[in-house]
């Protein structure tokens, strides 16, 4: 019997990866709703308030489930980040 080894992160980016070969043969398209902690990723911001923030100024959707459970509607946060990208400078 042979042992393979992986570091924590290589193991974790193979397991990614499987995810998203496994979602793009298949078809499977992203959630509509998210959890808090995913939200924060997609946005990479750290801070609760900060997500809190974003709810208090409409500038995402959200969700109650339950009273302590709030999900993220997904393409509000995508349509957020394209509408608040900046495109590069040409330099000629």
């Amino acid at each position: 019997m042979e042992v393979i080894c992986f570091e924590d992160r290589a193991f974790y980016e193979m397991l990614d990866r499987l995810y998203q070969r496994y979602k793009t043969e298949n078809n499977i398209k992203e959630e509509k709703w998210i959890s808090g902690e995913e939200a924060m990723k997609k946005l990479n911001i750290t801070s609760k308030t900060t997500l809190q923030n974003f709810r208090d100024e409409g500038k995402i959707r959200f969700s109650y489930v339950s009273p302590k459970i709030i999900v993220y509607d997904l393409d509000s946060i995508n349509f957020y980040l394209e509408d608040n990208a900046h495109n590069a400078f040409k330099y000629e």
